[in-house]
């Protein structure tokens, strides 16, 4: 199985098409939980009816997918705790231009 670093860096390619900041420097990757060959996604939104959600659920799952020692991922999609700008890191900070 690859590293839980190595996933974050990989799902780091997957890019929110409305602000244009990897989805793990936003904060929006909750969990990765590795079991045998499956690997689950807990996952959140910007906000609960964010347009570009199914897109980003579907780039997560084939970045996880990507891996050859991954047979199945799974995205779930939950909303607590809330998402906040707080999540975000420093780098999306500095991108988006909030200090």
């Amino acid at each position: 199985m690859p590293a839980q670093a190595e996933m974050y860096d990989a799902l780091k390619e997957v890019i929110d098409p409305e602000l244009m900041v990897n989805i793990v420097d936003l904060g929006l990757v909750y969990a990765l939980e590795q079991t045998d060959r499956h690997v689950g996604v807990d996952m959140t939104l910007t906000s609960p009816a964010c347009p570009a959600g199914p897109e980003l659920v579907g780039k997560v799952k084939a970045a996880i997918e990507g891996f050859d020692d991954v047979d199945e991922a799974s995205v779930k999609l939950v909303m607590d705790p809330p998402w906040t700008p707080e999540r975000m890191t420093e780098d999306a900070k500095d991108q988006l231009g909030i200090f």
